[in-house]
């Protein structure tokens, strides 16, 4: 096995090498504090977790649940469709609740109800939605729900699309990290969660286009103002609010800063001592964190899926070291971009893993062909072999320095 690595190490030392390969280095979160009982702060292409506290706790998620009636309904209908309005739609959402003030009867396409089921966070619509689609609202919970475990999601039960209170409706800081994680990768529903405001077009029952709504997440308003109220961030991207009385202030929170991304889950948010919202205030405070800690390093490997990993800032990169094992014999001839093998790295309990790639077409070849292969070998394996004894000298000479040193230390302790 030794053997078929040195040999699958020097196939792609001898072909053309790409930087595919990212990772994102870390800070310690110790210094964070939150106001909110329940945070998550999650990096988004790895799903990597920074920082939480009490993330798996079952609480009420209020309207973050409509993430999942969005989802459903992107996944199951296209954009033209129409669904009509019920009577139980509309009249089964408490008065409290807030409506989009849909008309019994009315027809909308599926677009309009997903722009007031994620800008004004409208009741209604997400029951219209899921009778459209599940024929009936408990049927639609049941589509959550194995959605729900499809994503990983164990701490979460549904019973309704809208997040309309109720004992047997909960979720967690986790879980919504995964949801909006998911959901975020779906275009439609990223330009919506950053639409500012919506006005609803005249319809068969309602004659004026004057239902005119805004957007909840005062993270995307930018505000003149400059006052200590005002909680727009210039790098978020969504994703939705959500309040009852038994949930208070909850949001899944989205922001981008070049090519890294970030989910913050916030539930069971007060406000601050001095009146301010603790929902925003950790939402900027987590980001803000993790756009100033977090930088992006490359490393070259022929892989066929881009790797990104999550390590601590202090994390030696030469240090990492993959487990390559190889999955087909190299026999020429090989063609470019045939799967020779596997790379795998092991980090803080995190399995990432790609295919490896021929990088070139690799020919059956004549004698003096093989000759300039066999030369070319020789001389990487002698470098390879300087490589390997150059940095184990520097081991043994670290070792011995580091067991002086204890030595020393343990002379000046006893003397």
């Amino acid at each position: 096995m030794k053997k078929k690595k040195i040999i699958l190490l020097l196939f792609i030392m001898l072909t053309f090498v790409f930087p595919l390969f990212s990772t994102t280095s870390l800070a310690n979160p110790t210094s964070l504090t939150t106001y909110s009982p329940h945070c998550i702060l999650m990096e988004a292409s790895t799903g990597k977790i920074i920082y939480e506290k009490d993330s798996h706790a079952k609480v009420p998620p209020a309207s973050t649940t409509k993430i999942m009636t969005a989802i459903l309904t992107l996944e199951n209908c296209s954009l033209t469709e129409t669904a009509t309005v019920s009577h139980n739609a509309i009249y089964s959402v408490p008065l409290t609740y807030t409506h989009a003030y849909l008309v019994e009867g009315e027809i909308l396409t599926i677009e309009q109800l997903l722009h007031i089921l994620l800008i004004p966070s409208a009741n209604d619509a997400a029951n219209v939605l899921a009778e459209h689609i599940a024929g009936s609202v408990e049927s639609f919970a049941t589509m959550m729900n194995t959605k729900a475990l499809e994503l990983g999601m164990q701490d979460t039960n549904f019973v309704n699309p809208n997040g309309v209170q109720n004992e047997n409706h909960y979720s967690s800081a986790y879980d919504l990290a995964l949801l909006g994680r998911y959901a975020m990768q779906n275009e439609i529903f990223r330009k919506i969660v950053t639409t500012k405001e919506y006005t609803l077009p005249a319809t068969n029952k309602y004659p004026t286009a004057d239902r005119y709504f805004s957007t909840t997440n005062e993270l995307i308003i930018p505000d003149d103002r400059n006052s200590v109220d005002n909680y727009y961030y210039p790098y978020a991207t969504g994703i939705k609010t959500g309040y009852t009385n038994p949930a208070k202030n909850c949001i899944v929170a989205s922001s981008k800063k070049e090519d890294i991304e970030y989910i913050v889950v916030i539930l069971g948010a007060d406000k601050t001592e001095n009146g301010l919202s603790g929902r925003y205030l950790d939402c900027i405070n987590l980001f803000n964190y993790a756009f100033e800690n977090y930088t992006t390093k490359n490393l070259d490997l022929i892989v066929k899926d881009k790797i990104t990993l999550l390590l601590k800032q202090d994390t030696n990169l030469s240090s990492l070291t993959p487990n390559i094992e190889i999955t087909s014999e190299l026999v020429a001839p090989i063609a470019k971009n045939t799967v020779v093998g596997t790379i795998t790295y092991n980090i803080d309990g995190n399995v990432y893993t790609s295919d490896l790639l021929a990088g070139t077409d690799v020919m059956e070849s004549n004698a003096f062909t093989t000759f300039l292969t066999i030369f070319s070998i020789v001389i990487v394996l002698f470098l390879l072999y300087r490589l390997l004894n150059l940095n184990q000298k520097k081991r043994k000479k670290y070792k011995k320095s580091r067991k002086k040193a204890n030595h020393n230390k343990d002379n000046y302790l006893y003397w």
